[in-house]
């Protein structure tokens, strides 16, 4: 079996405008900044992915489409091949249990070696300490004191994306990168 990496990425900090909904809230200017710091981090030390999951919440799209511009990865269907890879928005993501991510994960399709997964908490963080089975020590202290927003955990497995499960993988990296506005 091939080696995978997923990347579970937390939104940037959104803001909180009076009467717009949760799911609408969009990025305040901090997350603006720190979504184009993650596009930086992800081109540093990840490089393109092939398969992305986005939210559907105006926040988690926000935080792709920012950081997606340094990677220059343009997502399409699955059926054009010119793309750098799919380009999924599911709205399961939003307020996702473990096991709904899991669902989630084991839909990516097998052609797949890195993908990236942009959500929210609990369920990321959530998320990682159920298939992080080992973990750098560095990366697993990180993200046991907090997992903020902008949060990256790497994780490196070597089964398929269909058998991915509990204590299935291995925590490489965790980062927060952040941008140059103060807020």
């Amino acid at each position: 079996m091939t080696a995978r990496r997923l990347v579970i990425m937390r939104h940037a900090k959104s803001s909180y405008p009076t009467g717009v909904l949760d799911h609408d809230r969009p990025l305040a200017p901090r997350g603006v900044d720190d979504a184009r710091a993650v596009g930086e981090w992800l081109r540093t030390n990840i490089g393109t992915p092939d398969h992305v999951v986005v939210s559907t919440a105006r926040r988690a799209r926000g935080t792709w489409t920012l950081a997606a511009g340094p990677l220059g990865y343009i997502g399409a269907a699955e059926y054009e091949t010119d793309a750098s890879g799919p380009l999924v928005t599911d709205p399961r993501v939003y307020e996702a249990s473990v096991d709904t991510l899991l669902t989630v994960l084991r839909e990516i399709p097998d052609r797949a070696r890195t993908a990236i997964l942009v959500g929210h908490n609990p369920g990321c963080e959530d998320l990682v300490t159920t298939i992080a089975g080992s973990a750098d020590p560095v990366a697993a202290h990180t993200i046991a004191i907090k997992y903020p927003t902008c949060g990256i955990a790497v994780l490196d497995f070597d089964s398929s994306w269909a058998s991915l499960e509990a204590h299935s993988a291995h925590l490489t990296t965790f980062s927060a990168p952040r941008g140059n506005a103060s807020e």
